[in-house]
């Protein structure tokens, strides 16, 4: 069946940037209707941050992160990215992509801190 994998997560200072990956062991990225980023704070519900489609039209749900996370992927190397800019403290959770119904995969961290 094949699996969600992210990364690139890791420990930041408040302010910077970091870009997360995700690939799926088995699936074609170009052929999958829609992947989506969430991410889950500690103690808090699992959210829907943003989405790209097959077609690379990307929509983004949340609005703090509207004008500083940007989805993008490349089809060459069946990823998915989101570039996260201007990272805040209550950016620090884990992040998700996968698309809709799919089980979810490990995550990364990203932890924002001086």
């Amino acid at each position: 069946q094949g699996q969600w994998v992210e990364s690139g997560g890791g420990l930041v200072q408040p302010g910077g940037s970091l870009r997360l990956s995700c690939t799926h062991s088995s699936e074609d990225i170009a052929r999958i209707p829609a992947v989506a980023w969430y991410r889950q704070g500690p103690g808090q519900q699992r959210e829907l941050a943003g989405a790209i489609t097959d077609t690379g039209v990307t929509r983004y749900t949340l609005d703090d992160v509207k004008g500083r996370f940007t989805i993008s992927r490349d089809t060459a190397k069946n990823t998915v990215y989101i570039e996260m800019n201007d990272l805040r403290r209550e950016d620090t959770t884990v992040y998700y992509c996968k698309k809709p119904d799919d089980p979810w995969g490990q995550g990364t961290q990203v932890t924002v801190s001086s």
